[in-house]
């Protein structure tokens, strides 16, 4: 089969098509003929090895795929690796059918993404109808499903902050009420301003780094954020026990694999994702579909903050 496999760490440019064999099926396990793999960014920090879990090579990334299995039914199913590829196997209890009225690429954008912007609102922030929302990164995959559902949940207010004028223009179009630069200077000013002058109960944030220690500023009291990637590669400045008191603030981390394993943490929020999507009242954005072989360019389209949405890669 073909499979997309890296030999060593690096950059996109790891990324070969090369001839595999066909992964090996055992007792329990499930074999998914592939149709679409998501691509994610935690795919690139696999590939460079930076990931919070080390890969060993040779490698196959993807950490999620929709397809069909042999007895016919369309699923969508998430594994440790091995995603990008014509056919995989697992034995992973992370496998579910998908519901007519959700296509391929809608499902597979529910699964990392969707199921991280789900926890992230009801099991991380515990949004309450009425609070503020800021989603920093707003026009990605996450983001832009984080967006929506926040308004879905009861947000009083979503501000998406965005690096360019044009991922602002989508952030507004899937559903923001405004939307400012992300950039760390000046950062809690613009949030706060499109806050009607206050600060904000709930902010999430992927970059890190200053744009971090900015957001943190911009908390209100018993405001909550939430760190879910660190894509500036650049940690956020260390937090000081008596700032969180003082400010009456609580800072959160979330780590999708950490989550969908505790009992009823997968299939019943897949579930009410799946619903909302079959009904219309969730788009999940397609930022781009890819041939199989061009999973270097997708990775550099991705790195290169060139994308918005959910990157697809079509065996």
């Amino acid at each position: 089969m073909r499979a997309i496999q890296i030999s060593r760490y690096g950059g996109p440019e790891v990324l070969v098509q090369e001839e595999v064999p066909d992964p090996a099926s055992g007792n329990g396990a499930v074999a998914i003929r592939v149709s679409a793999a998501g691509v994610n960014y935690m795919d690139t920090m696999c590939t460079a090895n930076s990931y919070l879990k080390p890969v060993e090579l040779p490698y196959v990334p993807g950490g999620e795929v929709v397809g069909r299995t042999a007895d016919g039914r369309r699923v969508l199913a998430m594994m440790d690796g091995g995603g990008y590829a014509e056919l995989v196997v697992t034995s992973s209890p992370f496998v579910a059918e998908v519901p007519d009225g959700v296509d391929d690429h809608q499902a597979v954008a529910l699964g990392v993404q969707g199921l991280s912007a789900w926890h992230l609102l009801r099991t991380c922030a515990r949004i309450v109808p009425g609070e503020s929302v800021v989603v920093n990164a707003a026009a990605g995959g996450v983001g832009s499903l984080l967006v929506q559902l926040a308004k879905l949940f009861g947000a009083g207010r979503v501000v998406a902050a965005a690096s360019s004028p044009d991922k602002r223009a989508f952030a507004m179009a899937v559903g923001a009420d405004v939307a400012v630069d992300g950039a760390a200077a000046g950062y809690r000013d613009r949030v706060v301003e499109a806050n009607a002058g206050r600060p904000v109960d709930i902010i999430f944030d992927a970059t890190g780094g200053a744009v971090f220690d900015a957001a943190l500023d911009a908390l209100a009291p018993l405001g909550r954020i939430v760190t879910y990637g660190v894509a500036s590669h650049v940690l956020p400045a260390p937090i000081a026990t008596a700032q969180v008191i003082e400010r009456t603030v609580a800072v959160g981390g979330f780590w999708l694999p950490q989550v969908i394993s505790l009992p009823g943490r997968y299939r019943e929020p897949l579930a009410e994702l799946f619903a909302l999507t079959a009904a219309g009242r969730l788009r999940p954005a397609i930022g781009g579909v890819y041939p199989l072989g061009e999973a270097r360019r997708a990775h550099e389209d991705m790195l290169g903050r060139r994308t918005r949405g959910k990157l697809v890669l079509e065996p």
